[in-house]
């Protein structure tokens, strides 16, 4: 990864108290796909919604579609493999907003579109899904803890999949047996890992962390061969996303309930 930065990123003595008003959400790659629409249906309940996204034009298409549909939605310029883009968002979430509430982490990118048995696998490949699925998750979520940790009830979603579940992977035959993809799959489960690392951590504090599986949905990274409709695959990232207190955090879930690790 490119300058990653330190854990927290944003100076403790410079943070805000909280303010009112709608609850602040960050969704990481939220320019297409399931980032733009669960930006929707949060904007919808009334978040402010924060399109993290590399590309300016992109970012910019994405907001103005959001906003044509009432949402209270503004861009945040962020490359999840590169630390200073990190840190530089954190500061402009902190400047313009005072806190965060809501962290979804969706930016993600699947390499391998034809399964292949892992002896295939090229590290080239396996090194840049990493930088952006995991590596960006961790360095996302800790340059943002210092602002959610400013919410009175801060929720994180890490976008993962079934593909990921190595109980379900385990049992020979199953549609996720039979579709080996060595870097996307195993981000995925590194993606579950890092999921229960701080929901653990941020327990005591009231942060909800947990992970959602929307399914083989229709967008880009499936080619869009996915039969579940965009609207459906984002539903579980937003209710994950809008927890109430007695919520559960550490845990795995696709629109059916709960997923097995």
């Amino acid at each position: 990864m490119t300058g990653v930065v330190a854990p927290h990123t944003v100076d403790a003595e410079r943070l805000r108290p909280e303010r009112s008003g709608n609850p602040i959400a960050l969704i990481t790659g939220a320019n297409k796909g399931i980032g733009l629409e669960v930006a929707r249906q949060l904007g919808a309940l009334g978040h402010t919604v924060l399109v993290g996204a590399r590309d300016a034009a992109r970012r910019a298409r994405a907001v103005d579609q959001l906003r044509s549909g009432g949402a209270d939605a503004h861009g945040i310029a962020l490359d999840v493999t590169d630390g200073a883009s990190i840190a530089a968002a954190a500061e402009s979430i902190l400047a313009q907003f005072g806190r965060l509430d809501v962290l979804v982490n969706n930016a993600a990118i699947k390499l391998e579109f034809d399964p292949a048995p892992p002896s295939a696998a090229t590290m080239e490949v396996v090194r840049e899904t990493f930088e952006t699925n995991v590596f960006g998750v961790i360095a996302v979520t800790q340059a943002m803890l210092p602002l959610l940790r400013l919410s009175r009830a801060a929720r994180i979603v890490n976008l993962s999949s079934g593909l990921g579940s190595l109980t379900l992977s385990a049992f020979i035959g199953t549609k996720f047996q039979a579709k080996p993809m060595l870097s996307y799959n195993v981000s995925k489960t590194a993606v579950n890992s890092i999921t229960v690392q701080f929901a653990n951590e941020l327990r005591d504090a009231g942060i909800k962390v947990n992970a959602a599986d929307p399914g083989y949905t229709h967008t880009d990274m499936t080619l869009n061969q996915g039969g579940k409709p965009v609207a459906r695959g984002a539903a579980v990232v937003v209710r994950l996303a809008t927890l109430d207190a007695a919520g559960p955090s550490g845990a795995f879930f696709d629109e059916n309930g709960p997923m097995p690790w």
